[in-house]
């Protein structure tokens, strides 16, 4: 199945920048757009204008298999941008827009379907500015922006087949061939795909509000403890909109991975300080991965180098703090055992088994000690540790017993669910 986008507006609203090239959580809108699809489509036709040669410098490098049309008529609408693919398109194939973004679980339901891709419950749009539909029959009866009464909006995603270009073609003596009057000439069948994320930016305040949708619809679906869905990424994902367009991942996990040696040589200064730089090196740990999924940049070696740092991190705060505190030495081993253990008990279960531990067996979504929580519960002793040292040697108890708990229920879940 061939792809056709849409990129021949002149971006005048956005300066004069063409919008496919715009960055969006990390990715300039059209090859998000193209990655998307990509497991879907062979060969994307890119109808531009204007900024055809910028698209196509930007893209060849790209890996992907396309072909540029370009056309000097901007001004007569998508319809007849539309028009111009026709002699490259043969079969059932895929319309977008090249300046709307989507989720991934949005493009997963809607290649799916047939004609117009329409929104009853928009959630990332402004209704009043959007394209209206009103269905009848599960066909277009109507389309505009100012229609009064409908029943959902236009997502700017189509599944077509090669008959809408003779319905365009009838319109060719316009001076402009709107789309929507395609789409309604055509009364296409509508499937819907309700409040899954997907905008069209049109300005720089598009944009940052599709940094942040994006950023969050990122946040993993499985394996954060308590104090990560309820407080760190509150904190993390705000951040990551601010950073996404800036820096990349890797470049996250190093600055986590600094603040973690941060904390642990502030034990020597100040142990509630630490205790609190502790807690923000676990608060950035969360942005590589949400700007990683929101870019479209996770890798298995992103991953296991994040994995690795963070076991790093863990050891040598709760390390240096036995040092520090010798009559604790003891039961720190037994803390420091434990919290490696947790994190050697997940991840075997994803080597041995192929899957995440978290999307097989969701009681371990609720089974304490995970990082967060435990680093969490590090600081509050942190500060507890002013008032006297004893709760260093408590933090250690606490420590312990939540992460081997944690293991040995570990090890009775699986054999039970095995």
């Amino acid at each position: 199945m061939k792809a056709v986008i849409l990129a021949a507006g002149l971006g005048t609203r956005l300066g004069g920048v063409p919008k496919p090239l715009i960055r969006v959580a990390g990715r300039e809108i059209i090859l998000r757009t193209m990655r998307l699809l990509s497991p879907y489509v062979s060969e994307f036709i890119i109808v531009a204008s204007l900024y055809a040669e910028k698209i196509n410098e930007f893209l060849k490098d790209k890996g992907f298999r396309y072909e540029i049309v370009k056309h000097d008529k901007p001004e007569k609408g998508n319809g007849y941008s539309l028009l111009m693919a026709k002699d490259l398109v043969d079969g059932r194939f895929i319309l977008v827009m090249g300046d709307h973004v989507y989720s991934e679980e949005f493009v997963e339901r809607a290649v799916r379907g047939e004609g117009v891709i329409a929104d009853r419950n928009p959630q990332f749009v402004d209704v009043d500015e959007a394209t209206k539909i009103k269905v009848e029959d599960g066909r277009v009866a109507d389309i505009g922006k100012n229609l009064e009464v409908f029943d959902c909006v236009d997502t700017g995603f189509f599944v077509l087949d090669p008959t809408i270009f003779d319905v365009a073609e009838k319109l060719i003596d316009r001076q402009e061939i709107p789309l929507s009057e395609v789409v309604k000439e055509a009364r296409l069948p509508v499937t819907f795909v309700d409040g899954k994320l997907w905008m069209d930016v049109d300005t720089r305040e598009d944009v940052r509000k599709a940094n942040k949708a994006l950023v969050k619809a990122a946040i993993k679906s499985s394996g954060d403890g308590f104090i990560s869905r309820h407080f760190n990424r509150k904190i993390s994902t705000t951040l990551s909109a601010m950073l996404v367009n800036r820096v990349n991942p890797a470049q996250m996990t190093v600055v986590s991975f600094l603040a973690g040696i941060l904390s642990s040589l502030l034990i020597f200064l100040s142990i509630p300080i630490a205790g609190v730089v502790y807690q923000i090196s676990s608060i950035l740990d969360g942005c590589d991965g949400e700007i990683a999924r929101a870019s479209l940049s996770t890798s298995k070696k992103g991953g296991y180098i994040d994995s690795i740092l963070d076991r790093f991190v863990d050891f040598l705060f709760l390390s240096v703090l036995a040092l520090l505190y010798p009559e604790t030495l003891k039961i720190a081993l037994f803390a420091v055992f434990g919290s490696v253990m947790v994190s050697y008990s997940t991840e075997k279960y994803k080597a041995e088994f192929g899957e995440s531990i978290y999307g097989k067996i969701r009681i371990m979504e609720y089974l304490p000690g995970k990082r967060d929580e435990r680093i969490f519960l590090v600081m509050v002793f942190c500060f507890l540790a002013w008032l006297s040292s004893i709760w260093i040697y408590w933090m250690f108890w606490v420590i312990a017993v939540l992460s081997i708990f944690r293991v040995i229920a570990t090890l009775a879940v699986v054999a039970l669910k095995s």
